[in-house]
């Protein structure tokens, strides 16, 4: 069992019968790998030489490790399933947006191939437990 679902159990964390907090705990975790790897390829590619070519892909993740980090934290709360589903809905569309820019400079670029696979495996996850709480 991981830590994060041994603490989820340990909470009054409910959204559906659907969604357990075995798949809480997986989004979480999912969300945690997320902003860390986007938070960190911004960073990494701040420091290329092609810094300017890298401009929007380092939008797009700073973007992406904000709106996960919200995410996850309203996740690790629980309660209003309403908000939760937006906020997915929400990481999705970022991650999505994120992987799309780094994808194309996994090839070259390690810190963004890493980003791309942390940030299409939390779309996933997110999507995952959206499928929960629409039953």
């Amino acid at each position: 069992m991981s830590q994060t679902r041994e603490l989820l159990d340990t909470l009054a964390v409910s959204f559906r019968p659907q969604v357990g907090s075995e798949q809480l705990a997986s989004v979480i975790d999912a969300m945690a790998a997320c902003e860390e790897a986007a938070t960190a390829c911004a960073a990494a590619m701040v420091a290329e030489d092609d810094v300017r070519a890298l401009q929007d892909a380092i939008i797009r993740d700073l973007n992406c490790a904000d709106v996960v980090a919200a995410a996850r934290r309203v996740v690790s709360r629980g309660g209003d399933a309403t908000l939760l589903g937006s906020l997915l809905e929400t990481c999705v569309m970022a991650c999505e947006h994120s992987a799309e820019l780094c994808g194309r400079h996994a090839h070259h670029h390690d810190h963004c191939r890493i980003c791309s696979q942390a940030t299409l495996q939390c779309a996933e996850a997110c999507r995952a437990v959206l499928r929960g709480l629409h039953g």
